[in-house]
């Protein structure tokens, strides 16, 4: 385990939300100096920070499997909408299977829809219950390298393991401090990763989707926060992306992934190609 200087981290406080009421995941209330403490970090703990993140990603593969809690909102026009869902993941094959809940148009959960069962698996997202012309019965089948986010986003859900290979262009990375996430022991680090830097980084199952991401965004900057167990493995990770086309304009994405019960058997059967639709899709309904 990497030991830190941690002075300073208890009054961890992130400037830019001081007076906004939007400071999520912080150790203390209201704003102080104290909180830029973080910023003032030497190089070498810096450094020191920046390699635990990027290492997340190999302590989830010995970790194994983990019980899954996603979040999806987007932001475009003043408009917010979000997307929840819940389930488990291999780390070992890359495959998990999710239960997907959209909001209705009014923007509260689920307003009566079925929720999306999604199939992750290496190079391939698998949906029921999609809705726009798919029979209830048949699943849709997507290429995610062909995506031009390369499914970061576009399924309502980020892979869990692209979100945490991500982590693998970690950069700028600053210890924020000791906090509790669900009664057990997290580190909170705070920083940007570069998509391109994690795509070369990352395992042959996710460097396909994360290239293909390189287009999607108006940056290959994503700001994240990273939440680590004294074990090394990502507890949560929350990630903020911008659309370059594809979107509205201006429009932003804020992705959160929550690991637990490591070790948790999972059993994830991809669907029989019989089952694929092959017909036309059309656009969900909004």
């Amino acid at each position: 385990m990497v030991v830190q200087d941690r002075r300073g981290g208890g009054a961890a406080v992130v400037a830019v939300a001081c007076g906004t009421g939007l400071a999520v995941g912080l150790l203390t209330t209201g704003c102080s100096p104290d909180g830029a403490a973080a910023d003032d970090q030497e190089p070498s703990a810096r450094a020191a920070a920046a390699a635990e993140v990027r290492n997340s990603a190999a302590a989830l593969l010995r970790a194994g499997s983990a019980r899954v809690r996603t979040s999806m909102e987007m932001v475009s026009g003043g408009t917010r909408v979000a997307i929840r869902g819940a389930g488990s993941y291999d780390f070992a094959t890359s495959t998990g299977r999710l239960r997907v809940i959209l909001p209705d148009p009014a923007g509260r959960p689920s307003g009566g829809r079925q929720p999306i069962t999604e199939i992750l698996a290496p190079g391939a997202l698998y949906m029921k219950n999609r809705g726009a012309g798919v029979p209830a019965d048949k699943w849709v089948r997507v290429d995610t390298a062909s995506l031009s986010d390369g499914n970061l986003v576009t399924g309502g859900a980020t892979d869990p393991l692209a979100a945490a290979e991500l982590l693998r262009g970690a950069r700028e990375v600053t210890y924020r401090g000791e906090e509790r996430l669900d009664g057990v022991p997290v580190r909170h680090y705070r920083g940007t990763t570069d998509i391109g830097t994690a795509a070369r980084a990352a395992s042959p199952r996710t460097r396909p989707a994360l290239v293909a991401a390189e287009r999607g965004f108006t940056t290959d900057a994503v700001p994240f926060d990273a939440y680590l167990d004294e074990d090394g493995r990502l507890r949560k990770v929350r990630q903020w992306f911008h659309f370059a086309n594809g979107a509205p304009k201006g429009a932003s994405v804020t992705s959160t992934t929550q690991l637990s019960e490591f070790g948790t058997k999972v059993a994830v059967q991809l669907p029989d190609e019989r089952t694929i639709y092959a017909g036309k899709i059309a656009s969900p309904p909004p």
